[in-house]
């Protein structure tokens, strides 16, 4: 199955999203839709705050600091119904080819199903993501145990990320969460992680600054 046509159309040629423009002007020029009165208004703040609830755990996602109100959500949700936005969800869930550019289907959330999730639309996609996981969590318990040394024979404590755009944020999103964790804090003692995503040879330097090379791992995302 192929992208819905209107996926190629631009979504400012829609009727929600020109009602969006006219509202917009509202929020530079009425003091009332100011983020410090709106954020006085309990109920709007209350109706901009979902839970997830899983077993141990509580995802608040907090948006109300957003300059919307109720009358900017309800139109941003008309914008995502002409849009065909839960199709399009539902079209890159089953592995349609939703990447028109290249032909190619979008499977970031195949990374996030358990090894016996179905995906009858693509087999063989988690068993190969797992597959690919459990490499990954081999390879770093061999770093971390010191199996895995470095070509000195030496533990290897630092590691230097490569990556730019996601490839750098998400990983220091995790490692920035998991610093207040304190069963993560005592696992890391020791050790030093940094990361990298420009070929400035500045920050180049401040990545790999006081760093021994023998004891230095390099991962390029």
């Amino acid at each position: 199955e192929n992208p819905q046509p209107n996926s190629m159309t631009s979504f400012t040629s829609t009727a929600a999203y020109s009602s969006l423009s006219s509202l917009s002007s509202g929020f530079t020029t009425d003091p009332s839709l100011h983020l410090r009165n709106l954020l006085l208004d309990a109920s709007r703040s209350s109706s901009l705050t979902a839970t997830h609830s899983s077993p141990g755990h509580d995802i608040i996602f907090d948006y109300s600091r957003q300059h919307v109100d109720g009358k900017t959500m309800d139109l941003l949700f008309d914008l995502a119904t002409e849009r065909d936005l839960q199709g399009s969800m539902r079209r890159m869930y089953d592995g349609c080819p939703v990447n028109s550019t290249e032909g190619r289907s979008v499977l970031h959330h195949a990374l996030r199903f358990p090894p016996s999730h179905p995906f009858p639309s693509m087999p063989g996609v988690v068993s190969d993501v797992h597959a690919v996981l459990g490499r990954v969590s081999r390879f770093a318990s061999a770093v971390r145990d010191g199996t895995h040394a470095g070509a000195s024979g030496k533990a290897l404590t630092n590691v230097v990320a490569i990556g730019i755009g996601g490839s750098q944020l998400g990983p220091e999103f995790v490692h920035e969460a998991l610093r207040c964790d304190a069963a993560a804090g005592a696992a890391a003692e020791g050790r030093t992680l940094r990361f990298l995503a420009n070929v400035d040879p500045v920050d180049v330097r401040r990545a790999f600054d006081g760093l021994d090379p023998e004891s230095t791992l390099v991962v390029v995302a």
